[in-house]
């Protein structure tokens, strides 16, 4: 391993260099600029375990977050079901995703660095029945799926996160489901209120640290 990938099995997280006097890069960008800072997450979820290699530019890049980490437990796959990861990262929910379904999964993002990231996480887990796309909403993604992933990016605006749940809907199969990981108190209501007017249906199947996960079905 190279010398700036230290990671720390003790706390999952990687250990990259910060600059105090800079602001963050906001990571739903196509293109990022900051410096390329590698590192590598050891995870457990659900009893397995897994590696991620991410980078500086990608949201929750030290450690995954609390949301992703509830919606990778508490996903609803069934057995034959194509699943896409929207806005995916460096591909977490997908990768578990993988394991729970025969059906093909696939990971998109707007973040050229995410799909890089993703790919190399697909190998690292040795992930087959899965492909990694670049796209901005769902500008190339012509298919329909029985599961949507979503860990909605909140800091890119609410009209950003309305329009992916929108286009979602146009973007699933009969019966399947958006399933959406949120804060209740810092934005995850408004989503509860727009799922239930868009699907006429949401429930809330787990909760935990302030997080909730909305699952919605097509009837």
């Amino acid at each position: 391993m190279k010398e700036e990938e230290r990671s720390s099995q003790e706390t999952g997280d990687y250990l990259f260099e910060a600059d105090a006097s800079k602001k963050p890069e906001h990571y739903f960008t196509e293109k990022p600029k900051s410096k390329k800072r590698y590192g590598l997450i050891l995870a457990g979820i659900n009893g397995i375990q897994y590696e991620f290699l991410t980078c500086s530019g990608i949201f929750s890049s030290k450690a995954i977050d609390k949301g992703t980490f509830l919606l990778a437990e508490s996903m609803q796959i069934p057995s034959e079901a194509d699943v896409l990861d929207l806005g995916c990262g460096y591909g977490v929910l997908g990768i578990v995703a993988a394991g729970l379904t025969k059906g093909k999964v696939l990971f998109t993002d707007i973040n050229y660095r995410a799909i890089e990231l993703a790919k190399k996480n697909l190998k690292k887990n040795n992930i087959k029945n899965s492909e990694a796309r670049k796209s901005a909403f769902f500008e190339d993604i012509p298919e329909k799926f029985d599961a949507i992933l979503l860990n909605p990016p909140f800091t890119a605006g609410m009209d950003v996160v309305m329009r992916l749940i929108e286009e979602s809907k146009q973007h699933l199969n009969p019966n399947g489901t958006i399933q959406i990981v949120a804060r209740h108190q810092k934005g995850g209501a408004r989503l509860e209120e727009k799922l239930k007017g868009l699907f006429g249906n949401c429930e809330e199947c787990a909760k935990s640290s302030g997080y909730r996960i909305y699952i919605s079905r097509l009837k």
